[in-house]
């Protein structure tokens, strides 16, 4: 595997940050990291960066426990932190040339810096100052130190914050692409993130780990107990007639032709049969997911809900 957390929990003074929290990941697998503000997110991106040490559990990168062997893990991880540390008066070249030889790079760093400017599109600011470039080339500039020495393991805390849409996207598929050939950590709490990127994610909250989907499409039957679907009719249908179907618990009326329905068991065999015999046309029927913002709400605020079902899901 690429990362390994074990058990690990974390305090500061008095507070508890991260509470026995363990997962795996792979080597590969694209992850996300989601969490509200405050959950511990950074703390335990820091502690698998080296950043921050712990006091109970394991951590470690590629086979090696990060306390026991820090520079060994280092060479092995890209680490791109949230408040994006740059040198705002160098040149974007000379920054990255800086980054190399800091990593011990020799003949090859010029090599390597033309490589990643082309590969995280900086070529077009890539002879201004850093402190010239706008949001979205400065996170360019940051992805590209952390890419530098061609790293297995790439953390990435909250990478897209404060972009604007067309950066959002950029930044989205720039990180979808380098995830093919090394294993991706990244933090966010923007749900579309997950989505658009990840293959994989692992909710965190108040410092425990609530959820670990290894599909991010299984988010949408989290909790579900219930057949959810959306039906339209050509004509309109009373309530009264549809309420009529055995299994169904709930509807909720759009408008005369538009129900959105919640049964015991799939019924949209019985609803195609009611269409028949009313004399009417289904124009739609298809099965409601739960939204992934429901699912996280659900995990997230009531620590009563049956997301803590959940917990520490391997």
């Amino acid at each position: 595997m690429s990362i390994q957390i074990s058990h690990i929990s974390r305090s500061f003074g008095n507070q508890q940050v991260l509470r026995d929290i363990s997962f795996r990941i792979d080597a590969g697998e694209v992850v996300g990291f989601l969490g509200p503000n405050g959950a511990g997110k950074t703390t335990t991106m820091k502690i698998l960066a080296g950043a921050l040490d712990y006091q109970t559990g394991n951590a470690a990168v590629c086979g090696m426990e990060v306390a026991d062997n820090p520079l060994e893990t280092k060479k092995n991880i890209g680490y791109l932190p949230e408040q994006n540390p740059l040198y705002t008066d160098m040149y974007v070249k000379e920054y990255l040339l800086f980054v190399a030889e800091t990593y011990g790079i020799g003949k090859e760093k010029y090599k390597r810096v033309d490589e990643l400017i082309d590969l995280v599109g900086l070529r077009p600011e890539f002879s201004k100052k850093i402190g010239q470039l706008s949001k979205g080339y400065r996170q360019r500039v940051g992805l590209a130190q952390a890419l530098i020495h061609n790293p297995k393991v790439l953390i990435l805390d909250e990478p897209t914050t404060g972009l604007d849409p067309n950066q959002l996207v950029e930044i989205r598929n720039l990180i979808r692409e380098i995830g093919k050939n090394r294993t991706v950590l990244f933090s966010t709490h923007i749900m579309q993130e997950i989505e658009a990127v990840c293959n994989r994610v692992i909710i965190i909250n108040k410092g425990e780990i609530v959820a670990d989907y290894t599909d991010v499409k299984e988010i949408s039957n989290f909790g579900k107990n219930d057949f959810q679907l959306e039906v339209e009719f050509l004509n309109k249908v009373e309530k009264d007639v549809l309420g009529s179907i055995k299994s169904i618990k709930n509807i909720d009326t759009k408008d005369s032709k538009l129900f959105s329905i919640t049964s015991e068991k799939d019924i949209r065999s019985d609803i195609f049969d009611l269409a028949v015999k009313t004399n009417n046309k289904i124009l739609t029927l298809k099965p409601l997911a739960k939204r992934m913002e429901e699912v996280f709400r659900e995990l997230t605020i009531a620590p009563e809900s049956p997301g803590w079902d959940f917990r520490n899901k391997q």
